[in-house]
């Protein structure tokens, strides 16, 4: 089983991650998946995605659950029967979830340079630290972009904006972590935002 890297924040919150090596076939065999779910993945059109859905229950296994012990809200949010808290991500070969006893959001993202032709619309604040003349300017709108999208599924209440209710503290790519604020309906929420970087991929998460 390729299970890339496993990460724990602090005592409560663990993040695992996998890359994709295998088949559909191969990731489908083992797993006992409810009718839902196997109707969710037969109707995906890219084999990319079935195979991102398929290693996220892998992930799961991995934790010690079952898809059977997963459930999603109307709004689209994850949720465990035993009520930890999860967030999950995938993007082209690589998956992650994160499990903790408190809320949190996870992203993983290709690194691309198409992310600075949309820069402008979910960075306001940040534009005061990160440069399009930096050396690492992708690198760094990726990991906005990833903690601000982490911040989304945390939060999953319709009609946020990247720009202008999440906000991301100043950071260096080496730090790996940092804060992010949301301000919302004149309230302010804090979190802990943590970052890493592997094979051309960034990985964001947030904690509370």
């Amino acid at each position: 089983m390729p299970l890339y890297k496993t990460i724990q924040p602090n005592s409560q919150t663990t993040v695992k991650i996998w890359k994709i090596t295998e088949s559909y076939e191969d990731l489908i065999r083992p797993l006992d998946l409810k009718t839902n779910s196997l109707e969710r993945v037969s109707g995906m059109k890219s084999e990319l995605h079935q195979r991102g859905f398929l290693s996220v229950r892998h992930l799961l296994r991995d934790f010690g659950y079952t898809d059977q012990d997963l459930y999603y809200d109307d709004k689209g949010k994850p949720h465990l029967k035993d009520g930890k808290y999860i967030s999950i991500t995938h993007s082209f070969t690589f998956s992650g979830v994160i499990i903790s006893d408190h809320e949190v959001g996870i992203d993983i993202e290709k690194q691309r340079d198409k992310i600075a032709i949309i820069a402008r619309k979910f960075v306001d604040y940040e534009f005061h630290y990160v440069s399009e003349t930096d050396e690492d300017y992708i690198k760094k709108l990726t990991v906005i972009w990833g903690i601000k999208e982490s911040l989304y599924k945390l939060f999953a209440t319709p009609g946020m904006l990247f720009r202008e209710h999440f906000l991301v503290i100043p950071f260096m790519l080496e730090d790996k972590e940092t804060v992010a604020w949301i301000d919302y309906q004149n309230k302010k929420y804090r979190y802990n935002t943590h970052f890493l970087e592997f094979e051309g991929f960034t990985c964001a998460f947030v904690t509370t």
